[in-house]
């Protein structure tokens, strides 16, 4: 079973007990998150919402945060003495997915 959730602009694929990595979220490690979710499939079946399916619930824990490694952005003209050095860390939420919920189903975290 896997679902596609939306959080910070994006959509991830994600199932049972990965671990993914969101944009930041507030919270401090440990704390449960959950995101309504956009497709959820089961072998052959398959449910699309419009723009979430119904009662469909993904279930996070957070792992931590974090800031991913640094991005050089390096401007440069000729002749004309012009040079720009910027750098930007962008600040990430590690989660690990503990279930995906569909319906009035009961689903049991860890």
């Amino acid at each position: 079973m896997y679902a596609i959730f939306e959080t910070g602009g994006k959509q991830y694929k994600a199932s049972k007990g990965d671990i993914v990595f969101v944009e930041k979220l507030d919270g401090d490690p440990g704390k449960l998150v959950s995101f309504d979710a956009l497709v959820v499939a089961d072998g052959d079946d398959i449910k699309i919402g419009t723009p979430t399916v119904e009662g469909a619930k993904v279930r996070a824990k957070i792992v931590e945060h974090g800031k991913e490694k640094k991005v050089v952005t390096f401007k440069y003209k000729p002749k004309r003495n012009f040079r720009k050095k910027q750098g930007h860390r962008q600040p990430f939420t590690k989660i690990r997915i503990t279930s995906i919920g569909v319906g009035k189903e009961k689903e049991t975290e860890e």
